[in-house]
């Protein structure tokens, strides 16, 4: 691996990466089942006709608002504002997990896999006016790492044993040994400003290189961003301004989309993105390449979770078909893994290893030999995603003879009891993570982590086979490949965690705006966004 990767000139940059719209829909008339990549290529013709439009304001609404204390967690809130106003130092494509250029230009990578050195922007200020050096790149992977911010991939970050930053507009990293995710790492930490973490800390100042600066915000209520004078891309972003409304009511969220109080929506339930994608003036957004995953999680210190039999029989009376057709109408497929089809690690047979069989759970159960006692089953209340999966997997459980009774919590209350590793039964939500470079998922994500899991869950096993393969210097070549199959294996075989199938975000919009992009963590991107 001693290719050196280096970045397009601007003009060839900009050529390929303006005005990019992948997936808007056009018209916003194509029926319920056309595939991803139709929507994506139908987006992109609609985009390369229009002519941008330089100047106004984008109303857009999210459901949840930003958790300072979280900022580092993958929160929606947090997505939303890394998304305006931050960079990161390589940003992946949507459809592969090949580190193109941002923030950093170049890089080389050691042929034994310890160090890499990237070769930076000399032309790209903070917010505040402060040049972007190679210190900044230091700090903001040192903060990432620390505890205190609890951040998904802090133990790829925390395996960085030496920065080199002697050159401003070169960092140079060593590591404890080779990291098949380093780039995971790099295309997610966001570029902070060390002048005014405290106050980002506070939720009082979100100072990044990105193309918004923050003007505003009213917790729970309102966040305002105005256009970056000085952004590194010349001539960008086009909007003046992004106003976002926090509307945690799905419902709510949908009047103001279709009364124009706002253009953008992330959040309504699938059926109605489906529909105002059939409705003139409106269209609907897939996010590819952003996949989520939705599953049932087990905590195992539950005497009946505890036994695998129970949590096998989990996984048999789920019915994965059902929720994929009428909770996400279609937009996406079930799987027994995590991994999307786009993986090195999926594996199409080992996704047919559970598939909804009421006999067999039943059998499964009889076997465990004592009856389960009513679970709790958590989820965010207010999310008509996780609401509509809930109710499912309670009806599918109680058939089974397992009873269920729901547990909806306010969404800053459920992420910290995820965080911490304190719901006391089943709960179910979406995960991220497994779309990039697997091994990240297993010794990153908070479900996942094999040294420290939201399920409790410990196996000496599962924590070598997910070791093994974070331990290879490519992360999509055929080493990793065999190893990550040996992580499936444990995934399998523990079943702490009961996967339900993979979805794609959705946002619904205005059809007036156009330009919307993403990233592989669904932080929306207004850079080439314009409205017409």
């Amino acid at each position: 691996m001693s290719t050196t990767y280096t970045a397009l000139d601007r003009r060839t940059f900009f050529r390929g990466a303006g005005l990019t719209a992948a997936a808007i829909f056009g018209t916003g008339l194509l029926g319920a089942c056309s595939s991803a990549v139709d929507e994506q290529k139908a987006g992109a013709g609609a985009a390369a006709s229009g002519t941008p439009v330089r100047g106004g304001t984008l109303k857009t609404g999210i459901t949840t608002d930003v958790i300072p204390s979280t900022f580092l967690t993958n929160t929606s809130g947090a997505t939303t504002v890394i998304g305006l106003a931050y960079d990161s130092l390589i940003r992946y494509p949507h459809d592969k997990v090949e580190p193109g250029p941002r923030l950093a230009k170049s890089w080389k990578p050691a042929d034994d896999g310890l160090s890499l050195t990237l070769d930076l922007r000399d032309d790209v200020t903070f917010h505040s006016g402060r040049p972007f050096t190679s210190k900044d790149a230091e700090f903001s992977i040192r903060t990432y790492a620390d505890p205190k911010w609890t951040a998904q991939l802090r133990s790829t970050a925390a395996a960085i044993t030496a920065f080199d930053t002697s050159d401003p507009h070169r960092l140079g990293l060593t590591f404890a040994h080779p990291l098949g995710n380093i780039f995971d790492l790099l295309d997610t930490v966001p570029i902070l400003d060390s002048e005014s973490i405290d106050k980002l800390a506070a939720g009082e100042a979100f100072v990044g290189t990105g193309p918004f600066t923050f003007v505003s915000r009213t917790p729970n209520t309102a966040l305002v961003f105005e256009r970056n004078e000085h952004y590194w891309i010349p001539d960008r972003p086009f909007l003046d301004r992004v106003e976002v409304a926090i509307i945690p009511d799905a419902q709510a969220l949908l009047s103001s989309l279709k009364s124009g109080q706002v253009a953008v929506a992330g959040g309504l339930n699938y059926r109605d993105t489906e529909t105002l994608g059939k409705t003139t003036g409106f269209q609907s957004v897939s996010l590819d390449g952003a996949e989520l995953q939705v599953y049932v999680g087990a905590n195992v210190t539950h005497p009946a979770l505890a036994d695998v039999r129970v949590r096998k029989a989990i996984a048999y009376a789920v019915d994965r078909d059902r929720v994929i057709a009428e909770v996400f109408r279609g937009s996406g497929y079930p799987v027994n893994l995590p991994w999307p089809k786009t993986s090195p690690a999926y594996d199409e047979a080992k996704n047919k290893t559970f598939v909804r069989d009421v006999a067999k759970a039943k059998t499964v159960l009889a076997e465990y030999g004592s009856p389960v006692p009513t679970l709790p089953l958590t989820y965010q209340a207010g999310n008509p995603f996780y609401e509509a999966t809930a109710q499912i997997v309670q009806a599918n459980l109680a058939e089974v003879g397992i009873p269920v009774e729901l547990d909806p919590q306010e969404g800053a209350a459920f992420v910290k009891q995820l965080i911490g590793g304190t719901i006391p039964g089943l709960w179910t939500t979406f995960h991220s993570w497994a779309q990039y470079v697997p091994s990240t998922l297993t010794v990153s994500a908070y479900p996942f982590n094999a040294l420290k899991n939201a399920s409790h869950y410990e196996n000496p096993a599962y924590v070598s086979a997910a070791d093994a393969a974070w331990r290879v210097a490519d992360g999509t070549g055929a080493e990793a490949k065999a190893k990550y199959q040996a992580v499936s294996d444990q995934l399998l075989d523990g079943l702490f965690l009961v996967e339900i199938g993979v979805v794609l975000n959705k946002l619904a919009t205005a059809q007036k705006v156009h330009g919307i992009d993403w990233t592989k963590r669904s932080e929306i991107v207004y850079t080439d966004t314009y409205l017409a």
